[in-house]
């Protein structure tokens, strides 16, 4: 009779057998199982891409007024390009502060501050438009100081002073619109209108 001992002597002999015949088999050329790979998980960080100068004054536009101006510019600042100092600048015309405005179109270079005159020119001229020539005067003449043949900024200047009887004044913008706006057309009737009507009132 076996003693406990041989039976677990048997017992493991059988085990490396069997181990030992499977690692046999694989090392003849039995292919082993292929794991699919899994890719550690990377996380995806969302990042806003770069806002535009115009985008940015869309988005500020409704605080270019003159309660709102300082402090929306001061939470929200514009693009630090060119670009960004033009649209701030037609931001502070809206709100009437034209000193600021100009201030930050002369720290543009030269060249560049007609075009901050021509960004200013529209984001102001939709209330000239709509008839009140009087609020839009003074972003007009701003205009016309860095872009002194600008016809419709021009116009609107004239159209200004004449609204608010700086009768000379108008006189001056009026005739320099005339001499850079040839089309013969309905502006051009309003500022012969205009210009007769000063005349008139001349002793």
């Amino acid at each position: 009779m076996r003693r406990a001992p041989e039976f677990l002597l048997i017992g493991a002999m059988s085990v490396f057998a069997v181990t030992g015949v499977i690692a046999t088999a694989l090392s003849d050329g039995v292919p082993a199982p292929v794991l699919p790979l899994v890719e550690p998980a990377v996380p995806i960080v969302m990042i806003d891409p770069p806002i535009d100068a115009q985008g940015w004054f869309e988005q500020v536009r409704h605080q270019c007024n003159p309660v709102e101006v300082q402090s929306g510019l001061e939470r929200q600042p514009p693009p630090a390009t060119p670009e960004g100092s033009m649209y701030e600048a037609a931001c502070w015309a809206l709100a009437g502060r034209i000193d600021r405005a100009s201030a930050v179109i002369d720290l543009l270079p030269p060249g560049r501050r007609y075009q901050a005159a021509g960004v200013v020119f529209e984001a102001g001229h939709p209330a000239a438009d709509a008839g009140d020539e009087v609020a839009a005067g003074p972003l007009m003449e701003l205009v016309v100081r860095y872009w002194p043949d600008h016809a419709m900024a021009l116009y609107h200047a004239g159209a200004a002073r004449f609204e608010t009887g700086s009768l000379q004044g108008a006189e001056v913008y009026l005739e320099r619109f005339l001499a850079a706006y040839p089309a013969d057309d309905g502006w051009r009737a309003s500022a012969l209108t205009m210009l007769g009507q000063i005349a008139g009132s001349k002793p």
